[in-house]
């Protein structure tokens, strides 16, 4: 049996794994992080190997040698380059169907949808695409995601696809915030606009609890997921616990209008306000300014679903809702509002209910828009918010904003249409 030997160990080494992809078959880091900014094109690649035997394959070149792109390939892609202006940045010759494919760089200055339909009409591209990306189907690893109802109805998964609020800064005026929560990233700045109490800052519940729907990081092992998990935290306490036990908590107008001055000199693109109380006239000056500035401020209505009281009589502030509520007020988003699970204090999790939390959902939701389009106005985001709950016409019973579906109407993506339909 000796004799067995070498071609058994031959046989071995050459099925226990392929060869190392060449390096013009690796895609750059670049392509891999912005893959809209490069198309897929395919060149007819006539490569004529010989026969090693009478026994081969008649394609020529299984058994026979590695399949490789040949002149005219060479010659095509090149050419394209030249032509269109692309940039090569990886290249494979996939012999099954005896073609050169190619991942180009698109110019700076290029309009993808016009040179797509250019190329398709060049007699000497087999197929042109854009370079698509997909995602496994597990899920996220979050051990209370499944709990997140909110997350579900509001197709936050499917969003975040699309745009995980990156570049976004979202100041929540509230109470301290636990910044070294497990679940919470780095992105965050704080301020105390109440105390100098560290402790108490960061054993506030409410301001973690509203800081968690936005910001808490997904697929860490750990927690819950958060709506737009890459946006840049302003965590700023203008708010103090009511009492020793619960989340209730009071602010004043000193304590809010250092607050909101401060997100405004900040450049906050988002103000996060879950909180309500008697219409202001120094607060209203405030927040008009920061409409003014192109900040888009969202707050909470009160359990009576009026929008009679401070921050949602304002005109240009997106007013939101608990939709079980059940209230029909005009102009006013619904989200999820009961049993939303969320950060607490000391590294835990707790189940919270009342307009707080939908509100903010909603502007977790509104960061997604607006990381995409960085001079999004409040007015577009109330019609996208409003388009993407069904309620264009009003809908009732009223629907929650499907967060992928505003984000497909915002960017024209037929991905997301075709997977919501309203409620």
């Amino acid at each position: 049996m000796k004799w067995l030997a070498g071609p058994l160990a031959l046989c071995l080494v050459a099925c226990a794994s392929g060869p190392p992809l060449r390096s013009s078959a690796t895609l750059s880091p670049a392509a891999r992080a912005s893959p809209q900014r490069y198309i897929v094109v395919t060149v007819r690649n006539p490569v004529t190997l010989p026969h090693a035997r009478a026994a081969s394959t008649s394609r020529g070149y299984d058994g026979v040698g590695p399949y490789f792109a040949g002149g005219v390939a060479r010659t095509a892609s090149r050419a394209l380059a030249r032509d269109y202006r692309l940039r090569e940045s990886a290249s494979w010759p996939i012999a099954l169907l005896d073609v050169h494919c190619l991942v180009y760089e698109l110019p700076a200055d290029a309009d993808q949808r016009q040179l797509l339909a250019a190329l398709a009409h060049d007699a000497r591209v087999e197929s042109v695409q854009p370079l698509l990306t997909f995602e496994t189907a597990g899920g996220y690893n979050d051990p209370y995601a499944r709990l997140q109802r909110d997350v579900q109805q509001m197709g936050i998964a499917e969003a975040q696809s699309l745009s995980r609020g990156a570049g976004v800064r979202v100041a929540v005026i509230d109470t301290g915030v636990e910044m070294d929560h497990p679940d919470l990233p780095a992105r965050m700045a704080s301020r105390n606009f109440v105390d100098n109490d560290t402790e108490s800052f960061r054993t506030d519940a409410h301001g973690t609890a509203v800081a968690g729907v936005i910001a808490a990081v997904p697929n860490n092992g750990i927690g819950i997921v958060g709506i737009a998990p890459d946006v840049s935290l302003l965590a700023y306490k203008a708010c103090w616990r009511a009492s020793a036990s619960g989340i209730g908590a009071v602010c004043n107008t000193f304590t809010l209008a250092q607050a909101i001055a401060a997100a405004i000199e900040a450049r906050a693109d988002i103000i996060n306000l879950s909180l309500g109380g008697p219409s202001d006239p120094l607060l209203t000056r405030l927040v008009r300014g920061g409409l003014d500035a192109g900040i888009i401020v969202v707050g909470a209505v009160p359990s009576d679903g009026l929008r009679n009281s401070f921050p949602t009589d304002i005109a240009g502030v997106i007013a939101v809702d608990a939709i079980e509520g059940n209230h029909m007020s005009a102009g006013v988003v619904q989200a999820p509002g009961h049993d939303v699970v969320s950060l607490a204090p000391e590294g835990h999790y707790d189940f919270y209910s009342g307009s707080s939390l939908a509100t903010a959902e909603i502007t977790g939701i509104i960061a997604l828009l607006r990381s995409q389009r960085s001079r999004l106005s409040a007015q577009d985001a109330q019609m996208l918010l409003t388009a993407a709950a069904g309620m264009d016409p009003p809908a009732s019973p009223p629907s929650v904003p499907n967060a992928c579906a505003a984000l497909g109407l915002l960017l024209h993506k037929t991905s997301c249409a075709r997977s919501w339909e309203p409620n």
